[in-house]
């Protein structure tokens, strides 16, 4: 069996799962996320505690019980946490400010400051001069 297949997903407080029998539903205070069910996983959610069994000895069942634990664990996380992206920059001089939550300037050897504009529904923080946290709005 799979490595990342064998782990079970935990689904905290206030995250609902719901399991038919063509797709996998997660439901939290980040908004809903849904993928399809595959025929080759068996799925159990036991009191909060999900489990990825292969449907059969097969190496594709295998692989895709390990796929179909990843893909909802993400779901999980992705409405109780939402998105981010840590990035580091690194360089003599090179550095990052953030004007305001939309808006980063960055120095990165140019003979002007770069400035860089979120797209809708993105932040930024700047936590240090040389880290810059992405996140994504719910």
């Amino acid at each position: 069996m799979s490595r990342v297949g064998k782990m079970p997903v935990i689904v905290p407080q206030g995250v609902d799962v719901s399991i038919k029998e063509d797709q996998i539903s997660v439901k939290g205070t980040g908004g809903t996320l849904s993928v399809a069910n595959n025929a080759l996983v068996t799925i159990q959610n036991d009191a909060g505690k999900m489990t990825f069994v292969p449907a059969n000895e097969s190496r594709e069942a295998n692989a895709m019980s390990g796929t179909m634990r990843q893909l909802v664990n993400n779901m999980v996380v992705g409405v109780t946490d939402g998105f981010s992206k840590e990035l580091e920059i690194i360089g003599v001089g090179y550095r990052a400010e953030a004007l305001n939550p939309t808006t980063l300037r960055l120095a990165l050897g140019f003979s002007h400051p770069v400035l860089m504009e979120a797209p809708e529904g993105i932040t930024f923080e700047v936590p240090t001069q040389t880290r810059v946290i992405v996140r994504g709005i719910d």
